[in-house]
């Protein structure tokens, strides 16, 4: 069965615009004494930590908001982050008119958009619960309040699963804004203002934080599901390691495959032989998932998450119940340019194309028109056997953050980058695994001579699509602004290129006016 959330008010914690002004103290701010004042307040408070990556504030699925001066399925971690690195990209569009979302369609968006401003502050809240978790983590703080030694033991492993946490916020602002804040548990409350980090200072911290912690997180799945273990931890290496020549100007492809390699001979993953299964409401029964968002339609309900991925994939003839919910909200749906990846010239079929096509067109000449694009229902709230979630408004579905086929696809990239202690074969026999799984057979495998970069990009896409990867996955091919055209790319129906300084978002107008240290990323 699923962990489920248990989700409580730590009193004083909601933020509101501009969270990372330290000189702004939380208003009725309990002491820590008071709130922390047994094992159970420890537990909650982890929960919420990582309840903040699947819900948006203090009750499901609205009322009660973390971020304030936003609708709180805008504002959701998950369908924030999946905005920012989806719709700008050549994947995907959505429809809607709400202000903000053509802009991301189009990359035109400006310090002022609704989205860029709440996914900022959501990685800024989780930063800051960390931070607010470690003060009263401390060895003193542990011996004064009487806590046993069992106690004490888990809520270090509790300590070492937030620092994750922050870590994974971290890599989220340092991937898509770059130039953040920067600040642990050592800057008070109500102290001053964060200085901006830099690339660097961002990135060796994550580096160091990692490194730190990762013998006292869980072994590969040998904790309860949905908590932070080593696979989750070396996955988010990986991650950081392949972009790092973005991050910071140096290669370090070689320490992306240590990291693969020790999610690969752990033992604990396996691709599953169904990939849809992935995705549907019973997910988290996978051996491929590594790390997820958690989602409940009962407990842990949300306008964002899987909520959002499923009903907004779903319109025009399509039948809502057929993806195991009660409406579709015709949203979401692909551009021509990511249906031309699944195009085989042998004529097989790659089942991980996934796209309703009566009653929708191939190409989208109106950005408003649901029916213009395949729709994608990749994201389903029916489990294995067919049948429907707990609830047909909230799916089970869980987030998958870190896939197993993630991992070979990473090392193979890496390998292929030039990075040490991989083998090109060894890539290649991964990249195929993935390819007999999507084809059933050996008729879409590869020869190691086809593994270059330009078909590990299209073969990302084709695995990992919506899953919130492309934007960084362009970003780092240098595909995302300057070179690389799809449809309604500057604004243009046929595409046409961009201004690199798009390959990051700005830091929001309103943290700018907050706090003064902060200078805005170029170009904006």
């Amino acid at each position: 069965m699923k962990i489920l959330y248990k989700i409580v008010l730590i009193t004083g914690l909601s933020f509101f615009a501009a969270c990372t002004d330290l000189e702004v103290a939380p208003k009725d701010l309990a002491s820590g004494d008071l709130v922390f004042n047994d094992f159970t307040a420890y537990e909650s408070f982890i929960a919420k930590i990582y309840a903040g990556l699947s819900v948006s504030g203090q009750q499901g699925p609205a009322g009660n908001g973390d971020i304030k001066g936003i609708d709180e399925g805008f504002s959701q971690y998950i369908r924030t982050y999946w905005y920012l690195q989806q719709m700008p990209t050549d994947e995907t569009k959505v429809q809607w008119g709400d202000d903000g979302i053509q802009d991301l369609n189009v990359q035109g968006w400006t310090d002022g958009n609704q989205f860029v401003e709440a996914f900022y502050y959501r990685v800024f809240y989780q930063i800051s619960l960390v931070n607010e978790f470690i003060r009263e983590s401390t060895d003193a703080k542990l011996t004064e309040r009487g806590f046993t030694t069992a106690e004490k033991a888990d809520i270090k492993r509790f300590e070492a699963e937030a620092r994750f946490l922050r870590a994974l916020a971290y890599y989220h602002g340092l991937d898509l804004f770059r130039n953040v804040p920067f600040y642990t548990e050592e800057a008070a409350i109500g102290a001053t203002a964060p200085d901006q980090g830099t690339p660097s200072q961002v990135f060796n911290y994550i580096e160091s934080e990692l490194t730190a912690i990762e013998a006292a997180l869980y072994d590969p799945k040998a904790g309860p599901y949905g908590r932070a273990d080593k696979g989750a931890l070396w996955a988010l290496q990986a991650k950081l390691y392949l972009n790092a020549e973005v991050y910071i100007g140096t290669n370090k492809n070689t320490e992306a495959i240590t990291a693969c390699t020790k999610a690969i001979n752990s033992g604990a993953y396996s691709l599953n032989p169904i990939y849809t299964q992935n995705f549907g409401a019973d997910n988290h029964l996978s051996p491929e998932v590594i790390f997820a968002a958690l989602y409940d339609g009962v407990t842990t309900q949300t306008w964002g998450g899987t909520t959002f991925l499923v009903h907004a994939a779903i319109g025009g003839e399509m039948v809502p119940e057929d993806y195991g919910v009660n409406s579709g909200w015709g949203g979401i749906r692909s551009t021509s340019a990511f249906v031309d990846k699944f195009a085989d010239i042998t004529g097989n079929t790659d089942s991980r194309a996934i796209f309703y096509t009566n009653g929708q067109t191939k190409e989208i000449q109106s950005l408003v028109d649901f029916q213009q694009g395949y729709a994608v229902p990749k994201f389903t709230n029916l489990d294995q056997f067919g049948n429907f979630g707990s609830d047909l408004n909230h799916p089970d579905t869980d987030f998958p953050i870190f896939r197993f086929a993630d991992i070979y696809l990473t090392y193979a990239e890496a390998v292929v980058r030039g990075g040490a202690g991989g083998d090109l074969a060894t890539a290649t026999s991964y990249v195929n695994l993935l390819r007999e799984r999507a084809y059933g057979n050996t008729t879409g495998n590869v020869a190691s001579g086809d593994l270059t970069l330009s078909f590990i990009l299209d073969e990302r896409s084709r695995e990992l699509y919506w899953e919130g990867h492309r934007r960084t996955d362009l970003v780092r091919f240098n595909q995302f602004t300057e070179n690389g055209i799809w449809p309604w790319k500057g604004n243009v129906q046929a595409g046409t290129t961009t201004s690199s300084y798009l390959d990051i978002f700005p830091i929001p107008a309103s943290e700018l006016i907050a706090n003064p240290k902060l200078k805005p990323n170029p170009g904006y």
